[in-house]
């Protein structure tokens, strides 16, 4: 069974393996630890059997929120965790005041952008070149 709860500082080696193992250019524990410390965010996990298996992220501003990454252990895909983390993410920050979510995501992720789009997510634009290695556009998504 999947628990999704908010993230803590004990969890962030799991996190770190999930996001080295997922991203070509990932954020640094460091990276994490310091936006964990700030009250204008909110990280989430999955938890399944004492491990951490997926994990999401949102900087919110008054009533906006920018989801600053999803990922799910390459193990564990496709078994619904990404739409478990995202929707607990939405209900937590609507419970915060936020209307309002926007993301970006790489043009070839064809499996998050149909799981954002049904979970009433719309293409909003385009930011060429957005992602590295490899140099890739990002598709602009709105919730709200």
């Amino acid at each position: 069974m999947i628990t999704i709860r908010e993230m803590e500082f004990t969890d962030l080696e799991e996190v770190i393996a999930i996001e080295n193992s997922l991203f070509s250019v990932p954020w640094s524990e460091n990276g994490f630890f310091s936006f964990m410390l700030r009250d204008d965010t909110m990280f989430l996990v999955a938890e399944e059997e004492g491990a951490i298996v997926g994990y999401c992220g949102v900087v919110m501003v008054i009533n906006e929120g920018d989801i600053t990454n999803v990922a799910v252990s390459s193990n564990r895909q496709g078994r619904g965790i990404g739409r478990q983390l995202v929707q607990a993410l939405i209900q937590k920050t609507q419970e915060r005041g936020v209307t309002q979510l926007h993301l970006e995501v790489r043009e070839s992720n064809q499996r998050a952008i149909s799981l954002y789009q049904s979970l009433g997510f719309e293409q909003v634009g385009i930011r060429p070149d957005y992602y590295e290695e490899p140099v890739e556009d990002g598709i602009l998504m709105n919730r709200g």
